[in-house]
Parts: structure tokens; C-alpha cells; sequence
């Protein structure tokens, strides 16, 4: 499965949210950014992006993917962080 595609799934299936993804076809790390993730825990928004992928884990298609979940703000914080200790 390309990169583009796993994009795809996460952002049609959660409308709103902006997807970064990044992978070699076997292993993906998924930042997902979204107003729909204020309020909720960290395993409620994990499921959350899980749930548009299921289908494509469950028939193998897609395999191991690692799921960063912020809300904008959230990430305008982790963005700062990182730019600071660059």
C-alpha cells in the first residue's frame, strides 16, 4: 500500500483532519491533526484513526502503523518543541 493511500483512507475517513504519513509499504507512522480529536483520550483518537485503516489491517493489506494523534493547537505546541531542540 503507497503512502498516498494511507493518507487518503485517514483523511476521507475523518473529515477535517490533516494527515502526514510516511513509510517504506510495510512500516507507517501516521501524524494525525484534527479538530475532532479536543476532548478525547489518547486511546479514543488512536481507535478513532484505527477505524479507517481496519479493513486494509485486518486483510493484510496494510501492516504495522504507528499513530500520532494532535489537536491544531496541540500541534502548533509539538511543532515549536521540535523547532526549539532542532
Amino acid at each position: 500500500m503507497e503512502v498516498s493511500q494511507v493518507k487518503q483512507l485517514i483523511e476521507s475517513g475523518l473529515p477535517g483532519v490533516e494527515a502526514k504519513v510516511s513509510g517504506d509499504g510495510y512500516h507507517y507512522e501516521a501524524i494525525v491533526i484534527g479538530d475532532c480529536f479536543d476532548g478525547k483520550s489518547m486511546v479514543q483518537q488512536q481507535k478513532m484513526v484505527y477505524a479507517t485503516l481496519n479493513t486494509y489491517i485486518t486483510s493484510g493489506a496494510l501492516h504495522a502503523v504507528t499513530i500520532k494523534t494532535y489537536t491544531p493547537a496541540q500541534w502548533e505546541k509539538a511543532r515549536r518543541f521540535q523547532v526549539g531542540n532542532g
